[in-house]
């Protein structure tokens, strides 16, 4: 028996080695001209000018302070069947906590006194926000 040798093409053979090397050309719409990948070593600076002011919000400690006093005051006024609204939401968690590896219930008072007490603290944060800096640049 005579074995035909033949000539397999692929990772084991030197003919891939003969390919040429050619250059890696970068296109895309962001470039303007074809330059090869070695070319493209320049950094270049770019200063963007914006009217937007950066500290956009103006933090002011004096809001958050006042506004979580100035909700605090309120929700602790025994007004639901002499409770206040920050006891319900404390005592919830207290109960809510007892049990700790699950979680509250869909059902549990917990989730509504959570709602109510942030809702009001959300909302007065905000107005307190809108009426501070309103009256420190003097629109009211």
């Amino acid at each position: 028996m005579a074995a035909a040798v033949s000539t397999v093409v692929g990772l084991g053979t030197s003919s891939l080695s003969l390919a040429s090397p050619r250059r890696t050309n970068l296109n895309s719409g962001f470039l303007k001209s074809r330059v090869p990948a070695k070319m493209q070593t320049r950094r270049t600076t770019v200063k963007f000018t914006c009217s937007f002011p950066r500290d956009w919000l103006r933090t002011d400690l004096n809001v958050i302070g006042f506004g979580l006093i100035g909700w605090l005051a309120p929700s602790s006024v025994p007004a639901i069947n002499g409770d206040s609204l920050t006891g319900l939401f404390f005592q919830s968690i207290g109960a809510e906590l007892s049990h700790f590896p699950t979680g509250p219930a869909v059902t549990s008072p917990f989730w509504l006194w959570m709602v109510c007490w942030h809702l009001g603290l959300f909302l007065c944060l905000t107005f307190g926000q809108i009426g501070f800096k309103g009256r420190s640049e003097e629109y009211f």
